[in-house]
């Protein structure tokens, strides 16, 4: 029997998720040729993981674990209010501190939880409509519409929301390897005045309390001051430009795909589906982070401890690599939103927001087409777009 390779003895194909040019068509080329070669390539910081079977082995192992400390000491993050933030994010914690803290807020993150406040997604949905034939639809709807509803979701007022919306985008920079060593600083300072606005958020709902997350959280058992704090700041920072960029993108490819999105205005039931395929074909968050906690054998490969893999969800969702199709049968597992231990809390709050969106907009906005070329972001971090114009008739 063959002793397993070290995986630094492997003659790797390279991919460069940093590359200026890595958007839209080309990252999914380059994505695609580079998996035919193997399951496994090098790239700047990591290896990439390449199909389903390996990002789920990595993903659920108990020998491996979100890397965001390392990733700071590389980038020279060892103090400051972004290392603080770090070190106290959820998912950098691990064994029985971070399954304690995933018993007490889950009840709060359930399909249950989440549908409570559909009626108020579909009020801001209303409220954001107007009769007009065509719109820059980042600046129109996705990118006010998520932050509303996380407003709403925290009991925050909703003349906050574009603050809300503007630190998370800056804190989910921490997960963006170009911004950590270009725009530290403005990282820093949202970091800061996100949890000065939650520390106060959470003191107006201990003498107050309402129906709202922070209140739940607050009525958890065991949950202290400063856990509940950096809880409420991970929802904050991770509920908002994640779902515009989803949101962003899915009507992106329905105006590519004029009869999956005629299909969808016909027949409301096919919505659930619908944002299946979405999240299956352009999740994201192309690529999540892990670190092997210790020596690590998959595939004849031993990972020695300290190695950091990038699983791709890209490839391990678009694998067979089939057309964008809401009516098709598919896989149900995606790694859009991860798997094991760290699956992402608010995954079913995302998947309500975008249900409600597309039902509200598929039978509004027939004939849905581009109005001028999508401005596409890059792939480091949360996969965005940066403007989409759009027409209808």
């Amino acid at each position: 029997m063959m002793s397993p390779m070290l995986v630094s003895d492997l003659d790797l194909p390279a991919f460069d998720y940093s590359a200026p040019d890595l958007t839209g068509e080309v990252y999914h080329r380059r994505l695609a040729e580079v998996a035919e070669q193997g399951w496994l390539a090098t790239a700047p910081l990591s290896l990439v993981v390449l199909d389903r079977e390996s990002g789920e082995f990595f993903l659920r192992s108990r020998a491996t674990a979100f890397p965001g400390r390392q990733i700071a000491d590389i980038f020279g993050i060892t103090e400051g209010p972004l290392r603080a933030h770090i070190d106290a994010n959820v998912l950098n914690q691990n064994g029985e501190h971070h399954r304690r803290l995933r018993a007490l807020v889950g009840p709060a993150f359930t399909p249950r939880a989440a549908d409570r406040w559909r009626p108020v997604m579909r009020d801001l949905l209303k409220r954001l409509w107007t009769s007009a034939t065509c719109a820059e639809f980042v600046e129109a709807f996705a990118k006010p519409y998520p932050s509303l509803t996380i407003a709403a979701v925290l009991g925050a007022p909703a003349s906050d929301a574009p603050r809300l919306h503007e630190w998370s985008t800056w804190v989910q920079k921490q997960f963006d390897v170009r911004a950590l060593g270009l725009e530290l600083p403005r990282i820093e300072r949202a970091v800061t005045e996100v949890n000065e606005y939650v520390e106060a958020l959470v003191e107006r709902r201990r003498s107050d309390p309402s129906g709202d997350l922070v209140s739940a959280l607050l009525a958890a058992d065991g949950l202290s001051h400063a856990e509940c704090v950096d809880l409420v700041v991970n929802v904050l920072a991770g509920g908002v430009d994640t779902t515009q960029a989803q949101l962003s993108h899915a009507l992106r490819l329905f105006a590519a795909h004029p009869q999956q999105w005629e299909l969808l205005g016909a027949d409301p039931g096919l919505v659930p589906q619908a944002v299946q395929e979405v999240l299956r074909y352009e999740p994201i968050t192309p690529f999540t982070a892990r670190i092997c906690t210790e020596d690590l054998e998959h595939r004849g490969v031993t990972f020695p401890a300290g190695t950091i893999v990038a699983i791709c969800a890209e490839r391990a969702n678009r694998q067979p690599d089939v057309p964008f199709d809401i009516t098709a049968e598919r896989e149900p597992r995606l790694l859009t939103f991860g798997a094991g231990a760290h699956y992402c809390l608010g995954a079913n709050l995302a998947r309500a927001e975008l249900e409600e969106a597309l039902t509200f907009l598929a039978p509004r906005m027939p004939g849905l087409a581009f109005d001028g070329d999508p401005v596409l972001g890059g792939v480091e971090g949360i996969y965005g777009i940066d403007a989409l114009p759009l027409r209808w008739s």
